[in-house]
């Protein structure tokens, strides 16, 4: 679920920018197929001169074992990533994970001591920053072609749009792009449902992530 939500904008000198000019604030409830709330995420975008940082936060969990987790990314003004932070919390254990991207080498490092390294394009992007070079692509009219997206692992996303469809935020119903996105990684093949919203930013809307024995939702609150 974590990789999925991040998951959940021609050319890439184009800055993020293009996308939420002030910056942006989101909140989303990740719930059971019932409706009822499992957790929460917030998802935020702030500009430091022409660099981006973006942030993703959640809190979900059953009774007895919270998960609480932080992930934060810097990307440069050409929307190609710098560094990536996974801060995590499961029950009682807690990681943190960084990688770092220059000259074409991702640097990965854990808090355990581990470092591994391995080339990658000249303007990699991790789960988060690709969540908002897609939203850029979306608002040009197109959808980003089959590539490697980096969450620790090098994870091969592609996406196929799926036409229009009307979707409930909060007590209004919305139209939104539906497309469809396959995840492959070296342990794990998911198949995912994204909405995007039709406003110039094509705020991400909902997501349905097929896990386990149930597929659980992902939507933005209002």
């Amino acid at each position: 679920m974590k990789l999925t939500l991040l998951f959940v904008l021609g050319a890439c000198a184009v800055c993020a920018a293009d996308v939420v000019p002030s910056g942006e604030n989101l909140r989303y409830s990740i719930n059971w197929p019932s409706g009822l709330s499992l957790g929460e995420g917030r998802m935020s975008a702030t500009r430091d001169n022409q660099s981006w940082t973006y942030e993703l936060q959640f809190e979900a969990g059953v009774p007895a074992f919270a998960i609480v987790d932080k992930f934060t990314s810097a990307v440069s003004g050409a929307g190609c990533s710098t560094t990536f932070v996974k801060e995590m919390q499961h029950g009682r254990r807690k990681t943190k994970e960084t990688l770092e991207f220059k000259d074409g080498t991702l640097t990965r490092q854990t808090d355990k001591g581990g470092k591994s390294q391995r080339e990658v394009s000249g303007c990699a992007r991790d789960a988060l920053a690709f969540v908002y070079f897609v939203r850029r692509e979306l608002a040009q009219g197109r959808i980003p072609g089959s590539q490697d997206v980096h969450y620790g692992s090098a994870y091969r996303v592609k996406m196929e749009f799926k036409g229009t469809q009307k979707v409930r935020v909060g007590e209004d119903i919305q139209d939104a792009d539906r497309v469809m996105t396959y995840i492959k990684g070296p342990a794990s093949d998911l198949t995912v449902e994204l909405y995007f919203g039709k406003d110039a930013a094509r705020t991400p809307l909902m997501a349905k992530i097929p896990l386990g024995l149930a597929t659980f939702s992902v939507e933005l609150v209002r």
